[in-house]
């Protein structure tokens, strides 16, 4: 697969990778460097960082449903 670089050095990725990868908009993606070039993967959760969270989340709150959040439409106002 050929991706091409744009003058601004963005790059955009075939849909078939993207959903491959399990990522859409506002998902971020980690680059590492290899012996052999670039692995491109997911960047997820780190799980060591939740249980010091578990104390300021709400037991009463309703759990997110991750599927209907990630199918609500991206605002881009809410970039990093």
């Amino acid at each position: 697969m050929i991706v091409k670089i744009t003058s601004k050095r963005q790059v955009t990725f075939p849909a078939r990778v993207l959903d491959t990868l399990g990522v859409g908009p506002g998902d971020q993606l980690e680059l590492e460097e290899g012996s052999d070039g670039f692995i491109l993967r997911p960047r997820r959760i780190d799980p060591t960082f939740i249980p010091p969270l578990r104390d300021k989340i709400d037991p009463d709150a309703e759990p997110i449903d991750m599927e209907t959040f990630r199918s609500q439409p991206y605002d881009p106002s809410l970039r990093d």
